[in-house]
């Protein structure tokens, strides 16, 4: 199933680059459950921003990428 995409360049781009902070955070600096829960969030923001698609921005109505 092909989900049209939802964000835009910018948007992917910061999403990636603050998921991989937040993995580094999580395994570097913040130790125990707490760790493991920002490098799930990182790795939900690289995900995101490598597909073009959030769900959360799907839900809510929100679409940052242009319509051809």
């Amino acid at each position: 199933m092909k989900r049209d995409a939802n964000l835009s360049p910018l948007d992917r781009a910061v999403r990636i680059a603050l998921g991989v902070a937040l993995l580094g955070i999580g395994v570097f600096v913040v130790q125990g459950v707490v760790g493991i829960v920002v490098d799930l969030i990182g790795a939900v923001l690289v995900f995101s921003g490598a597909v073009g698609f959030c769900h959360v921005y799907k839900v809510c109505g929100i679409c940052t990428a242009k319509k051809a």
